[in-house]
């Protein structure tokens, strides 16, 4: 199988590429691999690197000036991860993204990813259907943050993220629902 092969069928199941496209994706990603708590972009930063998550699992989070964590979102593979709205508004990034497990990940910086747009029309196709599913995810889960209960988002949390609760700790989870680790704890129990 080619190095790039799940690239290829994440990317195709959301719009075909061409063989040219794949062709020049060959060119601009390498293969990257993180260490379980290494740091993919971290905040203050200029995003420069989008990545493609092959293997593990990523959290997406911000920091207070105090210290407290804020669980924003669980990246597993396939997808792709990295400094989105830092891209997109040319300010440094807020949501910090570390590695929970060990990681295998294809990078590619992003300015020579969007100067094949022109191009590859394909590729800026794809883009925007991505860029759509991201806007709708976030709404979604902006919903569900300010209308559902606990109970109900982490029933949300389970189908989304079907064999995450083995795999990382339950702080984490409790975070990303907006909960306590005992909050969480109570609503399992009644399960």
């Amino acid at each position: 199988m080619h190095a790039l092969e799940s690239l290829f069928q994440f990317v195709n199941n959301i719009s075909p590429i061409s063989a040219k496209m794949k062709s020049a994706f060959e060119n601009i990603f390498k293969q990257k691999y993180l260490k379980k708590g290494e740091i993919f972009i971290d905040a203050g930063v200029y995003a420069r690197e989008m990545g493609f998550l092959k293997s593990g699992i990523i959290r997406a989070f911000y920091r207070t000036t105090d210290g407290k964590e804020y669980n924003k979102h669980f990246f597993q593979e396939p997808c792709f991860i990295g400094g989105y709205a830092s891209f997109i508004s040319g300010q440094p990034n807020q949501i910090i993204q570390e590695a929970l497990t060990d990681c295998e990940i294809w990078v590619a910086d992003y300015a020579k990813l969007t100067d094949l747009y022109d191009s590859h029309p394909d590729l800026e196709r794809m883009s925007r259907k991505l860029a759509e599913y991201f806007f709708v995810q976030k709404e979604q889960r902006e919903v569900e943050i300010v209308l559902l209960d606990a109970d109900e988002r982490y029933a949300i949390f389970q189908k989304q993220f079907a064999n995450l609760e083995q795999q990382i700790p339950q702080y984490h989870i409790a975070s990303y629902l907006g909960i306590t680790p005992t909050q969480l704890s109570r609503i399992r129990r009644k399960r």
